[in-house]
């Protein structure tokens, strides 16, 4: 797990917001560390302050440094894939979701086996959301179902089911007992977890919605559709006060848009949000710009400002956001990508190590 290797391109590409490509020449080495999983990464989120949880199709959930790619923890128990992984915000615990229909809770200096078990819905779990202050638990899956549990007795609070919802991710608002969630009916949904109902419901759109996050001070939910050959693949920023309509959108990937994050802002970074794709891109979107108050018509497109292309890494799957310059991006065929955006003349997002 703690070899590290270099990975180094003699000639390589830059891939400018614009979409030109710029011939670079030689750049620096990749750091290539010992892969976290033996097959597909499906999920990872961040944890403080410099490590990450992750899943994957070897059906075991890692805990690992981003930055030195070295594996501390591993653990055993689901009986398929990994399809989600999150953590409960200032605690030792990590939660799982699966293709085995559970939702597994581990403690980083717990037992390598799981100290409560989630089990109850009918297919794959998809969504899965801690609250913020690490009581409860909120899950999604397939068979159109949401529930919520109480985390330390793993009892089942509220269950609620809506026809043709297939649940894609679920995301906790900061702060709120509300709970967004998308679906493979188009439709983002937002749930007051007090009485697990749906308190509003946005319109729908024209694509399968994949994914969905929030900004931190919960004034805005972020969304991605599914997509393919250039048509669909989108993110779409909503505001949460005004819940009528989007404040703006646009095609950014030329496949399905698989995952989306705010990013935090930082000293040279105006607000922003990333997106990944199956395309095998990452890429960085001004947030604001062109609109008053972070409110910008519809018409008017987010500004790309960088993209990183991760050659050989087939599907993306999962964003998380380290801090207010790295990422880390999962991957099918390569594992877990730490991505570093550098302020210079121009935005850019590199590779900086993937393991």
């Amino acid at each position: 797990m703690g070899k590290l290797q270099s990975k180094i391109s003699f000639h390589t590409a830059k891939y400018r917001a614009d979409g030109f490509v710029e011939e670079t020449g030689p750049i620096r080495a990749v750091r290539q560390h010992g892969p976290a999983h033996t097959d597909a990464v499906t999920s990872v989120a961040a944890l403080e302050p410099d490590l990450c949880v992750s899943g994957g199709r070897d059906k075991s959930v890692a805990v690992c440094s981003w930055r030195s790619g070295a594996a501390l923890r591993r653990f055993i128990g689901h009986e398929r894939e990994v399809t989600k992984v999150t953590s409960a915000l200032d605690s030792n615990r990590v939660f799982s979701a699966s293709r085995d229909k559970t939702v597994m809770m581990w403690e980083l200096h717990g037992t390598s086996g799981p100290s409560q078990r989630f089990p109850g819905h009918d297919l794959v779990v998809t969504g899965l959301a801690v609250s913020p202050d690490g009581s409860q638990l909120c899950t999604g899956s397939r068979d159109n179902t949401v529930c919520k549990w109480d985390v330390e007795t793993g009892e089942c609070l509220g269950r609620a089911a809506i026809s043709r919802n297939l649940v894609t991710h679920l995301c906790w608002v900061p702060g709120e007992p509300y709970v967004i969630q998308t679906s493979e009916d188009k439709t983002i949904r937002i749930w007051d977890s007090r009485e697990l109902q749906v308190a509003h419901a946005f319109p729908a759109k024209r694509h399968l919605q994949t994914c969905c996050d929030v900004s931190q001070d919960g004034r805005y939910c972020l969304s991605s559709s599914s997509g393919s050959a250039g048509e669909g693949g989108e993110a779409t920023l909503w505001d949460l006060r005004q819940t009528r309509n989007q404040v703006r959108g646009d095609k950014g990937h030329f496949q399905t848009t698989t995952s989306c994050v705010f990013l935090p802002r930082g000293p040279a970074l105006a607000p922003s949000v990333a997106t990944s794709s199956c395309d095998g891109t990452v890429k960085v979107w001004d947030r604001d710009a062109g609109g008053r108050g972070g409110a910008c018509p519809l018409s008017v497109p987010y500004p790309c400002l960088a993209t990183s292309c991760l050659e050989g890494s087939g599907p993306l799957a999962s964003l998380a956001v380290c801090n207010s310059s790295t990422l880390l991006c999962a991957s099918f065929n390569s594992g877990i990508h730490v991505l570093r955006l550098s302020d210079g003349a121009d935005l850019a997002l590199e590779e900086a190590a993937v393991f």
